[in-house]
């Protein structure tokens, strides 16, 4: 175990989220590349705090931690900041869209994002299809509910940000969505992109000016996002 905080990450991964809230919390921490293109996340090393060998890890002084949300949930408790505390009357709300954007968006992505390692060849496209359908609706059901609790100051924002990010730029369609038909979430998108926290991280992964309301594929000084 260690005293600090550790970070294993890759430029534009699921770790931006843990880094965006490491941020906003003016958290101390070290950053642990893993270079994707050298399959670093799959060394022996890393899978020995992440048997998973997915991305992030968080070393902490509990132990290492995986699972986005676990992560965020932790360090939102850990600094009683980010997050509605348990027993507050806001806290069951918060949950549950923490865990819908793990369990729903965050999954649907994952899906879009590796068809190529679901399903045969020839059933890609199809796939991809009813993918994009599915995230749709996601994020039309997210819009509507949005207003009602996402802020910019919350883990569920450092989650979602990137979440509004990856579609449009990663997969073997991109450009088939735009955030712009979503006004709710391209208002937060903008509002979030313009914090302290999400500019120093896209300066740091390379993300440019407008890393969630106008999505680029990112050019990262170091490593490798795939």
């Amino acid at each position: 175990m260690t005293d600090l905080l550790r970070l294993h990450y890759a430029p534009d991964n699921a770790s931006l989220c843990v880094r965006l809230a490491l941020e906003m919390l003016g958290l101390p921490y070290e950053l642990r590349l893993l270079d994707r293109s050298k399959g670093e996340q799959s060394s022996a090393a890393y899978l020995a705090i992440n048997p998973n060998g997915l991305i992030p890890t968080l070393e902490t002084p509990d132990g290492a931690l995986f699972e986005t949300a676990a992560i965020l949930l932790w360090l939102s408790e850990r600094e009683g900041k980010l997050f509605p505390a348990p027993g507050t009357p806001d806290r069951g709300e918060g949950l549950k869209w923490l865990f819908w954007l793990a369990n729903e968006l965050h999954a649907a992505e994952r899906v879009l994002f590796y068809s190529e390692r679901l399903i045969s060849a020839d059933h890609v496209a199809e796939l991809d299809r009813s993918v994009h359908i599915q995230i749709r609706n996601q994020l039309h059901l997210l819009d509507n509910a949005a207003p009602n609790w996402l802020g910019e100051d919350s883990i569920l924002g450092c989650y979602l940000a990137p979440l509004l990010r990856w579609p449009v730029i990663y997969g073997n369609n991109p450009g088939w969505i735009s955030i712009a038909d979503y006004p709710n979430l391209m208002a937060f998108a903008r509002r979030f992109e313009a914090t302290e926290a999400s500019r120093r991280c896209a300066l740091a992964e390379g993300l440019g000016d407008r890393p969630f309301s106008d999505p680029h594929f990112p050019n990262p000084p170091e490593g490798s996002p795939l």
